[in-house]
This record gives structure tokens, C-alpha cells and sequence, in this order.
């Protein structure tokens, strides 16, 4: 009454299941009158004893189903707790694996001091474009990123006599070169968990009109990442200085960036760049870029909640 319900619907809700128990109740007792008025007490208790022994069989069937299910509560509870320990481990292992590859990175840019930062700038950017263009997993995110950091991998196969060359590269040097995306794939396509980012590296020479190389690849046969790589990775070539030029201003990058869609860029991926440009240009192009031991969507989002916990 107080909860303004009529009593109908107070009895249907609460009470209405228990009618049909009644009603067989009844009909047992009712029955054990009728023997009992028949046949005495001792018929009473040969056919109340099977009840009995049905009743306390329910009763410990009910306590032991009830033990069994709290149980498996605490076996569940406890398996969360184990997920979320893995996951929390399996996500320190992927950063621990990236930091390596950051400091492989930095080991590599020693030999260069030409292009010293150029893999951690290109990585950075690789990203931020990424995201711009609706890439949103971790995992898809953390491929990018691998692919972009370690694009120049294959230049450890190329004599310092060539890399390092103040002068214009003969063709046969140049041939020699343009081997490193090759030579870059089979290095890390050997480590199962960088095989994603191997691709990357294979492909981040190619051009939109097929005209690239390693495999002449044209269009959407080209890796996304790889395709992001290639505008990131001209971006920062022609802003940058040179043993045998000087760096360009960010406006001019972005107009040959732009002249050279739809030949040599993706289309699509250079609207993103176009977007993403008036950031870039306020950068600090010749502050050091320390490598990111997490990755830069993971660094601003979770550092603070990491150094909580």
C-alpha cells in the first residue's frame, strides 16, 4: 500500500508464483487425511518418509549448488585479477620492446650525425598523422610507429663510404642504397612482434604512381603506414640541413609536398598533412627530440596514471 501500487498488482508481482505450491500442498494434504482416516498413523508415516528423505536430499542438493557457485565467484574473481596482471605486464613488455628499439635508434644516429633525431621527428609526425586519418588502436598505432622509427634500419648494410658521402651518389651507389628498405625488412621481419612494422619498412620508398621502389608499388597496394611514412619522412628531409645543402623553410616543404600529390603522395594523405602543417611549422625543428620510452598517444594520456600506480 505505501509503495501506491493497487493490491492486485502488489499480489501479482509478489505473491502470485507461490500459488501453484500451495495448491499442491493441498492436495498432499488433503490426501494424507483421507489415508490417515483409511489407514491409520502407520500409513502416514510409510508415505511421509519418502517426503522426508525427498526434502532433506533438495535441501543439501540447494547448499551444495550454493558452495559451488561461490566458488566459482572466487575462481572468477580471482582470474580477473590474473587478466588484468598479464595485461598489465604484456603492456610493459611492449614498452620495454620499444624503448630497445628507441635506443637501437639513437645508436644509429650516432653513425649519421647528418640526420641525428630524424627517426624519433618522423615517428612523432607519422602518428599525429595517423590519428588524423582514423587510425585509433594501440596496436595499429604502435606498427606506424615501429615502421617510422625504424625505416632506415637497412642503412646498417651500407658502407659508411656511401652513407656518409658529402657529394652526389654515382647510379651504382645509388643502386646500392636503394637496397636498404630490402635489407631493413628481412632484419625485422625475423622478430615476430615488429613483422607488422617490417612492411612499413619494406614499402617506405614507394610512390603513389608506382614509380618507387623497392617493389614499384602504386596506390592502395601501398601500406598505409608506409604511405603516411613517405610525406612525415619528405617533410622533414627538405626542412632539414645537409652536408651538401641547407634546409628549406616549412612553407616551401609543404608546397612541393603538395605539388607532388597524386604522383608521388597519396591525396588523401596529404590533405591530412595540410591539416596537421600549421602545428608543424611552429615546432622547434632543431630542439632535441629525446625517443619516447611509451609511445607519444600513450605518453600524455597514462604517464600521470602510471606514476600513481
Amino acid at each position: 500500500m505505501t509503495s501506491g501500487r493497487s493490491v492486485r498488482a502488489a499480489y501479482r508481482e509478489n505473491f502470485a508464483w507461490l500459488l501453484p505450491h500451495y495448491l499442491v500442498l493441498g492436495l498432499v494434504a488433503g490426501g494424507l487425511a483421507v489415508v490417515y482416516g483409511e489407514l491409520g498413523i502407520a500409513a502416514i508415516l510409510v508415505l511421509g518418509l519418502p517426503l522426508l528423505l525427498s526434502r532433506y536430499a533438495i535441501a543439501q542438493f540447494v547448499e551444495r549448488t550454493r558452495e559451488n557457485v561461490m566458488r566459482l565467484e572466487r575462481s572468477n574473481d580471482q582470474l580477473q585479477h590474473a587478466y588484468v596482471e598479464i595485461r598489465d605486464m604484456s603492456e610493459e613488455l611492449r614498452d620495454a620492446y620499444t624503448g630497445t628499439l628507441e635506443s637501437l635508434v639513437t645508436a644509429l644516429d650516432v653513425r649519421d650525425q647528418e640526420t641525428r633525431g630524424h627517426s624519433v621527428r618522423v615517428a612523432q609526425h607519422s602518428l599525429d598523422m595517423a590519428k588524423m586519418l582514423g587510425i585509433n588502436t594501440d596496436e595499429e598505432l604502435l606498427t606506424v610507429y615501429r615502421g617510422a622509427l625504424m625505416h632506415d634500419v637497412g642503412k646498417i648494410g651500407v658502407p659508411d663510404a656511401i652513407l656518409l658521402k658529402p657529394a652526389k651518389l654515382t647510379e651504382e651507389e645509388w643502386e646500392f642504397m636503394r637496397r636498404h628498405p630490402a635489407l631493413g625488412y628481412r632484419i625485422l621481419a625475423q622478430v615476430p612482434y615488429l613483422r607488422p612494422a617490417a612492411k612499413i619498412v619494406l614499402a617506405h620508398h614507394e610512390r603513389w604512381d608506382g614509380d618507387g621502389y623497392p617493389r614499384r608499388l602504386k596506390g592502395e597496394d601501398i601500406p598505409l603506414g608506409a604511405r603516411i611514412f613517405a610525406i612525415c619522412d619528405t617533410y622533414d628531409a627538405i626542412i632539414s640541413d645537409r652536408p651538401y645543402r641547407k634546409g628549406q623553410s616549412p612553407d616551401a616543404a609543404l608546397a612541393e609536398i603538395l605539388r607532388c600529390a597524386g604522383t608521388q603522395f597519396d591525396p588523401e594523405v596529404v590533405e591530412a598533412f595540410e591539416a596537421a602543417f600549421p602545428r608543424w611549422r611552429e615546432e622547434d625543428h632543431g630542439a632535441t627530440r629525446k625517443p619516447l620510452y611509451l609511445p607519444a598517444w600513450r605518453q600524455d594520456s597514462d604517464a600521470s596514471g602510471r606514476a600513481a600506480g
